[in-house]
């Protein structure tokens, strides 16, 4: 019994300590997003800022992620555009400097696929949301001999349920996003 124990003990401690942090590798990832404008056509964006940590075992396998964005870091091309999404009638990025995001549950649809649901806060409304994930691969970096990880996640936000921006019939509701990832073991 006490063997069986031990046993046991071993195996949980194994697991828990398998378990490491991986980091952003900004320069290889981008958080983008595109809303239909006017009904005819899609604008895209992104975030230029943004700090995103996951806590997953070597093979990422049910990564729990921590996710930190600049709302003031959005970029669309278009200077003036850009100013009037950072003011109070969209982002409000003085009141509201950042979106984030907390996984609450992992689940594997497929070999290399995923459904990530966590808790999204943006305009100071928090509602769960859920992402559809791909993990495109891991490898060791030659350079650092650290792991790395590239995934894609992908999902749709109703901007509205958030209060950010009125209801207009210049714009969706919908906003589609589409991060990219290039994560780094630590």
């Amino acid at each position: 019994m006490k063997r069986t124990i031990s046993i046991l003990s071993f195996v949980i401690c194994a697991s828990l300590t398998a378990q490491s942090t991986w980091k952003s590798d900004k320069a290889h990832s981008k958080v983008g997003f595109a809303i239909t404008h006017l009904m005819i056509s899609e604008v895209e964006g992104h975030f230029g800022e943004f700090d995103i940590t996951a806590v997953a075992d070597d093979s990422f396998a049910e990564p729990k992620f921590t996710v930190d964005i600049q709302t003031a870091s959005i970029e669309t091309r278009n200077d003036r555009r850009n100013e009037h999404l950072r003011s109070a009638d969209f982002f409000d990025a003085e009141t509201y400097p950042s979106i984030s995001f907390q996984t609450t549950s992992f689940e594997k649809t497929g070999e290399k696929t995923f459904k990530l649901t966590g808790d999204l806060t943006m305009h100071g409304v928090t509602r769960p949301v859920t992402l559809e994930g791909k993990l495109n691969g891991i490898i060791t970096d030659q350079r650092s001999k650290k792991l790395k990880a590239g995934l894609k996640l992908t999902g749709t936000v109703n901007r509205l349920e958030f209060k950010v921006g009125g209801d207009t019939p210049t714009l969706g509701d919908e906003v589609d996003m589409t991060i990219n990832l290039e994560m780094a073991q630590q």
